[in-house]
């Protein structure tokens, strides 16, 4: 792909979400480092919905370990896999008190040395957190740099790296989220969204869905669906993409 193509891509996906952000709700950098690590093979629904109990009863390192395991479990039941979030949950507490003061470390290294925190935990947390220039790869964004072709990759690394080089650097701060949020919503696994995709005259892809087969597609904005503020009514298939409105929580205002 042509770099005068990948701007043409960033620059429409800017425009039409200028600000993106986290749809996991949060107020420190702590409970992002939470909510990121909660989140892996989950949704963010289903992180919210844990996050929303669990932070008002206990929302820093001291608090969640005092509360230990068997404490924090019934919280965190809607989460995938939360039995092993559980312990990892914990075991990170424990860390970030005894090594880093209970703050979390703006260095890669230390991150990844905490329970339960990948490469892509901690690239989300030093972008969102201390302003790092990062890409952290998810399933979504795996799917849509291959699908594209933005940055072919066999492994969520080798993406990671050509979507690194190959992103022109006025992107790159919040490529993760563009890139994410189109996947989650358009460019979805099974019958991507191609006819109301608004960069499908720019991606690669050569099986794109056709306007008839769309109804068949498991993106939210190609389905009607009952509109939550009306009853039982029907959603125009002619509405737009969603607006990817910022968390109800906002994000730590940081030193």
């Amino acid at each position: 792909m042509h770099l005068a193509t990948r701007k043409a891509i960033y620059r429409r996906l800017q425009a039409a979400n200028p600000e993106p952000t986290t749809e996991l709700l949060y107020n420190t950098p702590f409970e992002l480092l939470v909510a990121v690590m909660l989140s892996a093979h989950t949704t963010d629904k289903s992180v919210n919905a844990a996050t929303a109990k669990l932070f008002p009863v206990a929302n820093t390192p001291a608090a969640l370990l005092k509360l230990g395991e068997d404490g924090v479990k019934p919280y965190l039941k809607t989460v995938g896999l939360y039995n092993a979030k559980t312990k990892n949950l914990v075991g990170l507490c424990k860390q970030l008190i005894e090594k880093h003061g209970g703050e979390v470390p703006a260095d890669r290294e230390a991150l990844e040395a905490l329970p339960g925190v990948g490469r892509k935990t901690a690239s989300v947390v030093l972008n969102m957190v201390f302003g790092q220039i990062e890409i952290a790869v998810d399933t979504h964004i795996f799917r849509v740099s291959n699908r594209t072709g933005l940055a072919p990759g066999k492994t969520p690394l080798a993406v990671e790296i050509a979507l690194m080089r190959n992103t022109p650097d006025e992107f790159k701060k919040n490529a993760h989220h563009w890139l994410l949020l189109h996947g989650r919503y358009v460019c979805v696994a099974r019958v991507p969204a191609c006819p109301k995709c608004i960069i499908k005259d720019l991606c690669e892809y050569p099986d794109k869905t056709p306007a008839p087969a769309l109804k068949l597609s498991d993106a939210p904005i190609a389905r009607q669906r009952p509109h939550p503020m009306q009853g039982s009514g029907r959603m125009s298939s002619n509405r737009s993409s969603p607006r990817h409105k910022p968390a109800t929580r906002k994000p730590a205002r940081l030193k």
